[in-house]
């Protein structure tokens, strides 16, 4: 199935809709199927490459993904200024969708697309493996503190830090490219490092500490300096969870593995802000933010006493035959 199909009629859509309520259905969609298309993905990725190199390749296909997070508003941004339309500017950068045909055409000939369908199987098998709840605290540690400072930095940068517009759009920038460079290096550590849980737990704790620190700070370069010297522990810390849920899953097992990956880290980027927002709102930034990095502490050294993670060699988890006629 082209899973850009849902995407693109979901743009087409948003771009025709003329009132506010079809737009979350159509956004709703564009994000089921963006979903899809991301664990099939990072599933496609982790059966392609071989163990050893697959922190590589989770850095670069994350690397691509950061990229476009910042090229796509930036380009859109400088086609609103010269076409004022922004409905016409939504349709037009749909167009870019089409560069992911290609990659939708070859995906039928990978392996976990072939057999029967079987959900169950496949879950019993991944949550029955000892690393799977280390990895998904793990996850949920990093996701909350890194989800609720991207929610709210831009209006941190306006009302606490006091920046105009135009700086607060240059810190953004500073953290995104900070972000999405990180990760190609990140990918060689994580290929080199015998076990993968420490890279996670010292990205949280980095993290958390310069959430802690970010609340407490005023003007441009104090913050900038800040996103330049964390954000790449946190990157890191993100290709390492993507290597461990890559190794936990086998052929039998790698749809359904990557995509808790995807539900997981967009269910915590999407709880930090709602859990952690109306403390903010109550007692202020720097004791909002000191909560959420108190709370991802604690997970990731919860993380720490539990840790176990698979070996590099992926073993496969056997399924029932299937039927004639399947």
């Amino acid at each position: 199935m082209d899973l850009t199909d849902p995407l693109g009629r979901s743009q087409l859509a948003t771009a025709t809709t003329t009132s506010v309520f079809p737009l979350f259905v159509w956004q709703i969609v564009g994000g089921l199927g963006a979903g899809a298309q991301q664990a099939s993905l990072f599933s496609s990725v982790t059966e392609s490459v071989p163990a050893n190199r697959l922190g590589r390749s989770m850095g670069w296909l994350t690397f691509s993904m950061q990229a476009g997070f910042f090229l796509g508003p930036t380009i859109a941004g400088l086609m609103v200024a010269v076409i004022p339309d922004v409905r016409t500017v939504i349709a037009l950068t749909t167009v870019v969708l089409l560069f992911a045909v290609p990659g939708a055409i070859a995906a039928p000939a990978t392996r976990q697309s072939q057999g029967r369908f079987d959900l169950m199987t496949p879950i019993r098998a991944l949550f029955a493996q000892r690393a799977f709840v280390p990895v998904v605290i793990g996850l949920v540690s990093a996701t909350l503190a890194w989800g609720t400072v991207g929610a709210f930095l831009p209006i941190f940068g306006r009302e606490a830090l006091a920046l105009p517009s135009s700086q607060v759009g240059f810190l953004l920038a500073v953290q995104a490219v900070a972000n999405g460079l990180a990760r190609i290096p990140g990918g060689r550590i994580v290929d080199w490092a015998p076990h993968r849980w420490p890279i996670v737990f010292t990205g949280t704790v980095v993290w958390a500490a310069a959430t802690i620190v970010l609340g407490h700070l005023q003007g441009f370069v104090a913050p900038a300096v800040l996103m330049i010297v964390a954000t790449p522990f946190m990157a890191t810390a993100f290709v390492a969870v993507g290597v461990v849920f890559g190794n936990l899953s086998a052929t039998s097992t790698r749809g359904v593995t990557m995509g808790f990956y995807g539900t997981v880290l967009f269910l915590a980027l999407a709880g930090g802000p709602i859990l952690f927002g109306p403390i903010i709102q109550s007692y202020g930034y720097a004791a909002g933010f000191t909560v959420c990095a108190a709370v991802s502490i604690a997970l990731a050294l919860v993380m720490a006493a539990m840790h176990a993670e698979p070996l590099r060699r992926r073993a496969e988890v056997p399924l029932p035959p299937a039927t004639p006629g399947t």
